[in-house]
């Protein structure tokens, strides 16, 4: 069997880019049992409630859903249990002190596979305000509607 090439996305966290001002994104490893990796080969996973956190040197994710293996017996795993990230030293305590600072948090953007290993992109975020929220889909609509002004005045 040949080792697949490329990443594959399994899941992302859409969300996470209209609540949070991202600052900084790294890509870590995760510690999976069997039967989480087969239900993510099926592409099944959820971002939503997901975060990581550091504790005792070692950086964590919890809240992610990955559903229980269909096939799987009574070695299935338990769906938002806590998973261990795969950093180097330097990152975790660079994101430590970080996200010990007012406001910042780690989000996951995004669950994929790459080069047939489960990795996370992990984001260092600071909570947007309501009216920030705001202001960004307000000039997103401004560029949206600047664009199609613009594409029918070129095909008259």
């Amino acid at each position: 069997m040949a080792k697949e090439k490329g990443t594959n996305v399994v899941a992302r966290n859409r969300k996470a880019r209209h609540d949070y001002i991202i600052e900084d994104t790294y890509e870590a490893g995760l510690v999976l049992t069997g039967t989480e990796v087969k239900s993510l080969r099926q592409g099944r996973a959820s971002l939503v409630d997901g975060f990581a956190t550091i504790d005792g040197g070692e950086a964590w994710l919890e809240g992610v859903h990955i559903p229980e293996y269909h096939q799987g017996t009574w070695t299935n795993h338990a769906a938002r249990r806590k998973r261990k990230l795969l950093l180097h030293r330097q990152q975790i305590d660079k994101l430590a002190i970080k996200s010990r600072e007012t406001g910042h948090t780690l989000v996951p953007l995004q669950l994929y596979f790459k080069d047939g290993r489960a990795k996370v992109e992990i984001a260092l975020a600071k909570g947007k305000r309501e009216y920030d929220k705001r202001h960004a889909l307000r000039e997103r609509q401004d560029r949206r509607e600047a664009e199609r002004a613009m594409s029918l005045r070129m095909n008259r």
